[in-house]
């Protein structure tokens, strides 16, 4: 689609009422969002943790995302206006709306949904002709087969296939490991594109027993990396998928591969690429989290950038990180198909000479729907239509996930958990995925399958002493918060309902949580036990139903869906943090 056909769209857009061109008259921006100026000879497109969301969705960024020590107001770690400042972009705007959570239910009425991989096929095919499709690659860092309805039910293919014609070039991994180590393969065989992960590798005894490996010799268990020619140059492009697979989900599943940051491995492998194949530039396309790639890009030399994933940050910059060997950048993209990363670069033989980086909200009232992934995603979509559109109940305010803490779709969870299985305490994982819902709006089965779409959804009912209660809380805040970010697995903070607590995230390890109460007041303690619900068990299977049963009963009877409170803890040192706002403890 050429800059005449979108500005005649964008016209008919007007004409009919379209929400987001009447916002953009009145705030003044034009359908230069999408006009990219040409820079350089090489450029990549990146996406990243789109959880299978192949339709527009909206979803509200996080008021809470805090950082400390040296990660204190540096970004991820900002939100609200002060990533706004940060970024350059006013509140009362497109830009102003895709990357924070200020006003968010007036902007979203205002701007309208985001993502669909339809929307998203025309802008990467406007801007793959645009550059020239020689010069042009499109960059997957994961989280793409897990967060769906249709992504479970049909164990990841749905997206599989959506990639191969979205063109997909190359990807790596995280939730993809939440299937069945065979389904995974059948996956990767599949897609069109490549698979890359240097540091996952196949456990020795597996290997002896003639487990399939890439590279039996160094363990890999998938390629892990790739050269790409982009006109006159040649690309190396690393891959890194989530670190801690087998600790944060399921290691049952794929009980033959091994994890790791793996950063000596990853400098030996870079200066290899580098010896070996002598590229223009080395990428790493990871799904470490932000804070992580931050720290490896400074023990790790010779990455010229760090396309990342995990954490979904939606950076409108990059991060210039000082190593011994110079600088590494590092990105992140968001989530939930709701931006999508440009990279153009200036290379010259063996060197990158600069870089322009633009993080795109992907609006899908600017976005023409795209005739054939449209008639694609209709067609998956088909035998599950009428189990996805039921509707449970109405929303009666503004539901979301995302925040350190509680989100009001998790509270609505975590009571849901209670009311139906008869506990007094709640726990609910920290995941960062999952959309939003307005206020009015019906709850459909589809969101809360974007809320709890997991291969491991059973839950449980069980007696748990107050010390239990604490172990699980500490073990979670020092995840979140240690200040090594090498210890950082990149979630939320367990969401909890029918209890209150005290955070201290600057305290030492064991030292954050106190002050847990019931929500009459009651002391926890720490050799009585309570009725505990739960869901999303890692080591072993629960015998519960799954979780979006459960919480569909809740939301049947309820009809109307009301969070009167949010069970977040009350903070401490925290005073002045960036990365905090509009928080009621």
């Amino acid at each position: 689609m050429d800059r005449r056909e979108f500005l005649r769209l964008l016209t008919m857009a007007s004409a009919a009422g379209m929400p987001v061109a009447n916002a953009l008259a009145r705030s003044g921006e034009s359908s230069s969002l999408y006009e990219l100026d040409t820079f350089g000879n090489a450029r990549l497109l990146h996406f990243t943790d789109c959880h299978a969301q192949l339709m527009p969705v909206y979803f509200r960024e996080p008021s809470v995302n805090l950082g400390f020590a040296d990660a204190l107001g540096r970004p991820p770690h900002l939100v609200g206006e002060s990533l706004l400042k940060w970024a350059g972009y006013a509140p009362d705007t497109l830009q102003g709306h895709a990357f924070s959570y200020l006003n968010f239910t007036e902007a979203a009425h205002r701007f309208g949904k985001v993502g669909g991989f339809a929307h998203l096929q025309t802008l990467v095919k406007r801007l793959r002709s645009a550059y020239g499709e020689d010069k042009t690659l499109l960059l997957d860092g994961g989280d793409t087969w897990q967060g769906s309805g249709t992504a479970l039910w049909t164990r990841g293919r749905d997206m599989v296939d959506a990639c191969n014609l979205l063109g997909v070039d190359v990807m790596t991994g995280h939730w993809e490991f939440t299937y069945l180590d065979a389904e995974v393969r059948a996956n990767i065989e599949a897609f069109n594109g490549e698979f890359i992960a240097q540091n996952v590798r196949v456990t020795e005894d597996a290997l002896f027993e003639g487990v399939e490996a890439y590279d039996e010799d160094e363990g890999y268990a998938f390629k892990p990396y790739t050269i790409k020619k982009l006109g006159e140059h040649r690309l190396a492009i690393i891959g890194q998928a989530f670190p801690y697979t087998p600790i944060a989900n399921p290691g049952r599943f794929i009980p033959n591969w091994t994890f790791g940051i793996r950063d000596e491995a990853m400098q030996s492998l870079v200066d290899q690429v580098r010896a070996t194949e002598k590229p223009d530039a080395v990428i790493l396309l990871s799904h470490n989290g932000m804070d992580v790639d931050i720290k490896l890009a400074s023990v790790v030399s010779g990455i010229d950038v760090i396309l990342g994933g995990h954490t979904h940050d939606g950076m409108p910059k990059p991060v210039p990180v000082k190593n011994a060997g110079g600088q590494t950048l590092v990105t992140n993209a968001g989530s939930n198909g709701k931006f999508l990363a440009v990279l153009d670069l200036d290379i010259a033989k063996g060197r990158v000479r600069d870089v322009r980086y633009r993080l795109l909200p992907v609006f899908a009232n600017l976005l023409p729907a795209d005739a054939e992934m449209q008639a694609y995603i209709d067609k998956v979509r088909a035998p599950y239509s009428e189990t996805l559109s039921e509707k449970l109940a109405v929303a009666d305010s503004l539901l979301y996930r995302r925040g350190n803490f509680n989100g009001t779709f998790d509270q609505l969870i975590c009571e849901g958990l209670n009311a139906v299985l008869g506990a007094q305490i709640s726990l609910s994982p920290g995941f960062r995925w999952g959309t939003s819902v307005l206020p009015g709006q019906s709850i459909t089965m589809e969101h809360l399958l974007d809320q709890t779409g997991i291969t491991y959804p059973e839950t449980y009912v069980r007696e748990m002493r107050g010390e239990e209660l604490k172990l699980i809380l500490e073990d979670v805040c020092d995840n979140l918060f240690n200040l090594d970010p090498f210890y950082q697995q990149g979630g939320d903070m367990v969401r909890v309902a029918g209890m209150n607590y005290v955070c201290d995230p600057l305290a030492s390890m064991g030292q954050r949580i106190s002050e847990m109460r019931l929500d009459n007041g009651q002391l926890i303690e720490a050799s009585r036990s309570y009725k505990v619900a739960g869901w999303a068990t890692v080591g072993s299977q629960s015998p519960g139903r799954p979780v979006w049963d459960v919480v569909a009963d809740y939301l049947r009877a309820e009809k109307v869906a009301k969070v009167d409170r949010l069970n977040t803890p009350v903070l401490k040192n925290v005073g002045n943090n960036p990365g905090i706002a509009n928080y009621p403890g």
